[in-house]
Parts: structure tokens; sequence; C-alpha cells
């Protein structure tokens, strides 16, 4: 007989029979003193099989269903004249699913049009697909073949017209071979030069010169001449030819606005 324990009114309980006295059966407790959780492994297996149902639901909605696949592609940043050759570039069958289409070789391929300077391609869930464009824009005129070539600020060309738009400056002394323009330090010097200019000297300027990125000149009306240099410094240099115009002189070099000069 175990040990005993006083139950209130006088009598001694063996501890064996603890439980029967509390109304809970000595058998659902463990050795430790712990209750065994209600379904133990069951209850694990189930939500084990819940899980990987809800998986393979998500897998066959995204790539075996009908559901999340490709209805339409819409194009923006382009003019309809365009769209048509970019949803050809872009080359995405009708019923692809969105999860399958790779957005980056999309755009790739759609910046492959000369027109083009770079392009966005998101998912539109859940059927659709976007195609952001970027277009070019011209930035400079070069004589070519009784007109004009257009270059943009990259010295991409991307066009050609019978005579030089308004507002767009021409490009003196350009290579033979316009193809070597594009990607040209030279060119982006050329363009970056033109939109420092405050407008009392952009208003002035008839051309630019850009034999190297460092050497960018402005030919401007009544043919003065000014040596810009670079890129850096655009608000000093401004400063410094503003003065120095009032001499008349035919050529300014502000390339170093510390020590520029004039000349002629």
């Amino acid at each position: 007989m175990g040990p005993e324990r006083d139950t209130g009114g006088g009598s001694r309980v063996p501890t064996a029979q603890r439980g029967a006295v509390t109304g809970e059966p000595a058998a659902v407790r463990r050795a430790d003193g712990s209750r065994p959780r209600p379904g133990g492994p069951w209850k694990a297996a189930f939500f084990a099989l819940t899980a990987a149902a809800i998986l393979a639901a998500a897998v066959w909605a995204l790539l075996g269903s009908t559901l999340l696949v490709a209805r339409s592609v819409r194009v923006t940043g382009a003019p309809a004249a365009q769209r048509a050759e970019v949803l050809r570039a872009a080359g995405i069958a009708a019923g692809t699913p969105l999860i399958r289409i790779n957005t980056s070789a999309v755009a790739l391929r759609v910046e492959q049009i000369t027109q083009i300077q770079s392009a966005r391609v998101s998912r539109d869930w859940p059927d659709s697909v976007v195609i952001a464009v970027t277009e070019r824009t011209p930035a400079l005129a070069v004589a070519a073949g009784g007109g004009f070539a257009l270059i943009d600020r990259f010295g991409v060309v991307i066009g050609q017209v019978a005579a030089r738009p308004p507002g767009i400056t021409l490009l003196d002394s350009p290579p033979a071979d316009l193809a070597s323009l594009r990607g040209s330090p030279a060119i982006q010097a050329a363009v970056t030069v033109l939109r420092q200019l405050p407008p009392s000297i952009r208003g002035l300027v008839r051309a630019v010169t850009a034999p190297s990125a460092d050497a960018v000149t402005l030919d401007l009306r009544h043919g003065v001449t000014v040596l810009w240099g670079g890129t850096g410094q655009p608000a000093a240099k401004a400063a410094e030819l503003a003065i120095l115009m009032r001499t008349n002189a035919s050529f300014y070099n502000v390339s170093s606005p510390d020590t520029a000069v004039t000349g002629g």
C-alpha cells in the first residue's frame, strides 16, 4: 500500500488512488505528470498533407492551368504606329503562363528596336503583361545624304530628315561612318554641355564640335567660337563666358574657368 494523504475528513487515502478522488483517471497522465496531446502524430500528418495539397494547387495554378496566363500585352510609352513592332519583338505567345515569361529577356528583345532606348516588362496579374518603353529622342543633327541624320544622346542614329528640325543643334565635323558615333563619350559630353548652358547662351549656339569628351567646342552666331571643354563646372564656365563676351572677341576658352582666355 502506497503513501496516504489526508482527504480533509480525517481519513487517509492512498496516493495511488488520488486520481479516483479528484475525478481524473491516472492513465491520462504520463510518467512525468504531463498530459498527452490530443491527436498526436495524426494531427501533424493532417497538416502536412494539407500543406502539400495547397502547394500542389498553387503550382498547378501557376504552371498548368489556364487561369494565370497571358491573355493581353499592353505597350506604353510608344506611339500607336510602333506598338505592333514592339509586340512582334517581345514574342509573347497568348496563353503562356505568366510565371514562365522571362521579363528580362523580353526587355532585351524590345531594346533591339533602334528607336527604343529602354524597356521595362512586368506581369500584371492575373492575365496581362505590360511593356513600358522609353523612346530615343533626337539630340543632334548630322549633315548626311543631302539631308540630316538625327542622333540621340548616345550617338544612335534614329532617323533621317530633309531639313534640320528647329531646336536641334548641328554636329560639325562628324566621322564618315555615323555608326561609329554609337556609344561615343564625346557625343554624350556634347549633349550634356548643351543641356547645361543657360538660355542666354544656348540660344546663340549654331553648332557643336566634339573631337573628345574634354574638348567640346560651341559655334555661336556671328562667327564666335567657345572652347567649353568637358562637362565639369558648368555654372562657373557660363558665368565667366558672360563676362568675357563683353569684350566682343571671336574666341573664348572657358575650359578652365579660373584661367579663361579670349582671342581674335
